[in-house]
């Protein structure tokens, strides 16, 4: 079944690729400095300070906060501070076609650690993310995840996660949406890399639809091991949900590979 989803070789976007000319080259070394600058010295400063910001504000309510909507708010104001202040556009297509009053898996690339503010800034609606256990050591971070009711997924020992897969399951089993990262981390150079089948194991399980986004330009923004912001014009591109109505887990592998073509169609593709 999985073979009628093989994924065919992607062309590079316009932004991935290098230049040739020794003017341009030249005028981007000069941009490069001054956008460093900008960076170093202002935009990591104000990110850190809307972070810390809003997470000391936070921690009260976190104790009093039963479904997590308040701490969702406070993350969801965080998100647009940080969105409106790195000078880079988004546009947003496809989720006006998308309901939200059912509960869905959204299957996002993962390129850059803003992802998840750009996410949050963006989608409406209370949500829940599956993330790293490796998250939970950043501080001020880690605390919001952990007491908004985020799902920790260890990685290196899978096993000790069985409790929050079964919470998972319970949260989309009551009407609300999962928010997934199918490749398992960020990707190091821009490129979608392949999905774990296991990723998809909740919305089988729970028979909901899965929503493939693409968000296109993070990886430039923002790529991993560096704190350089690059601003630039983001696209985030909402696809058809994929249904999983009557699948089971045998089903996992081409729903899988069906779900990273739809992504990387977006990705790669032209401008909805």
């Amino acid at each position: 079944m999985a073979d009628q989803f093989s994924v065919a070789e992607k062309p590079r976007p316009e932004c991935l690729r290098g230049s040739s000319n020794p003017q341009k080259d030249t005028f981007a070394g000069r941009h490069n400095f001054l956008s460093r600058l900008r960076s170093y010295f202002f935009l990591d400063l104000l990110l850190w300070f809307y972070t810390l910001v809003f997470g000391i504000a936070s921690i009260p309510f976190g104790f009093f906060d039963r479904d997590g909507r308040r701490l969702h708010w406070f993350a969801r104001a965080w998100s647009k501070f940080i969105t409106k202040s790195i000078f880079s556009p988004l546009k947003i297509t496809g989720l006006e076609k998308i309901d939200p009053t059912k509960p869905k898996v959204y299957a996002v690339n993962h390129a850059s650690a803003l992802d998840i503010p750009i996410l949050y800034a963006s989608l409406d609606f209370p949500f829940r993310i599956l993330f790293k256990s490796e998250l939970l050591s950043y501080p001020i971070i880690g605390w919001h995840l952990k007491r908004s009711g985020q799902i920790c997924i260890n990685q290196q020992q899978p096993s000790r996660s069985a409790g929050a897969i079964r919470t998972a399951l319970k949260y989309l089993k009551s009407g609300r949406p999962l928010v997934i990262f199918p490749e398992g981390g960020r990707t190091p150079d821009g490129e979608i890399k392949p999905f774990s089948p296991g990723a998809f194991f909740l919305a089988i399980k729970a028979q909901v639809e899965i929503v493939p986004i693409a968000l296109v330009g993070t990886y430039e923004l923002l790529p991993m091991n560096t704190y350089h912001i690059k601003c630039r014009p983001l696209a985030m591109r909402a696809g058809a949900p994929v249904p999983t109505a009557g699948l089971t887990l045998k089903d996992m592998a081409a729903v899988s590979a069906r779900v990273q073509k739809d992504l990387e169609d977006l990705y790669y593709g032209a401008e909805n």
